[in-house]
């Protein structure tokens, strides 16, 4: 079975970290209204949601894939590039370690979720403003006992590496592939994102089709037209706190056979 650990929207979440958007009005009830069709879609698609309550002093705490990962042997726990977000990750790992074993990486190492990209075996993890080298230097560490290969992805232009490209199976990445190193992605096959649509990278692919932004229609008919369906969903709100799809959600096997985890 698969589980999805979500959170929430704070209700400061008007005071959201921003990066690479200008900040806009955020209107509360909307955002919470989407970020609930969201978890209504994650569990008609099979996953049991696991909700965890608002953190009234932590506006970006619905973003729950940034502090930490869950693979099929452990999960590790980061501390987050901006040092006003690390409180979130302790209730998150009181909810993980039910679950998993955990491990951390500790200061002055950084690292965000949004920054890891897994195809199979292989992590990509990107060098931002939020994840740096000694992050992902504990990062391997930890996980080569597991087997499992860290790549280092330098990105410039946005938030997270997952911002620039993320897979939606049959290891077809969807990209702008102007926002980071394409090099380590060597033998992938590209969709790139339409170029009126430079934040449109990322998707996330679950059960049988990829859940993508409803506001990038242009981009939507290319991932179509490479024969993958798409199930579009309204986050338009949820946008203005510069949110993707896959950062508000952690999803992991319950049960795991071998070498089974969520990838590309």
């Amino acid at each position: 079975m698969l589980t999805a650990i979500t959170r929430a929207v704070s209700p400061a979440i008007v005071n959201c970290e921003l990066s690479f958007i200008p900040r806009q009005p955020i209107d509360l009830n909307i955002a919470r209204a989407q970020h609930q069709a969201y978890e209504q879609l994650l569990g008609t698609l099979g996953a049991r949601v696991l909700s965890l309550p608002a953190e009234p002093d932590l506006p970006d705490s619905m973003f729950v894939e940034d502090p930490a990962i869950v693979l099929d042997e452990l999960a590790v726990i980061f501390p987050l590039g901006t040092a006003s977000r690390r409180p979130e990750a302790a209730s998150l790992a009181r909810a993980i370690s039910k679950f998993r074993n955990l491990e951390h990486v500790t200061l002055p190492g950084t690292l965000e979720g949004g920054d890891i990209l897994r195809i199979g075996n292989r992590l990509f993890v990107g060098v931002t403003q939020r994840s740096n080298a000694e992050g992902i230097r504990q990062l391997a560490a930890i996980l080569a006992p597991h087997h499992y290969e860290v790549i280092a992805v330098p990105v410039s232009g946005c938030l997270h590496l997952k911002s620039a490209v993320t897979c939606l199976g049959r290891e077809t990445l969807l990209a702008n592939r102007a926002w980071f190193d394409t090099t380590p992605f060597a033998g992938c096959d590209w969709i790139d994102v339409d170029p009126a649509e430079p934040h449109a990278a990322n998707a996330l692919p679950l059960a049988s089709t990829v859940l993508f932004p409803a506001s990038f229609p242009r981009t939507r008919a290319r991932i179509e037209a490479a024969g993958f369906g798409v199930t579009p969903l309204d986050i338009s709100e949820l946008q203005k706190a510069e949110s993707g799809l896959t950062c508000s959600s952690l999803i992991f096997r319950t049960e795991v056979p071998e070498r089974s985890g969520i990838g590309c």
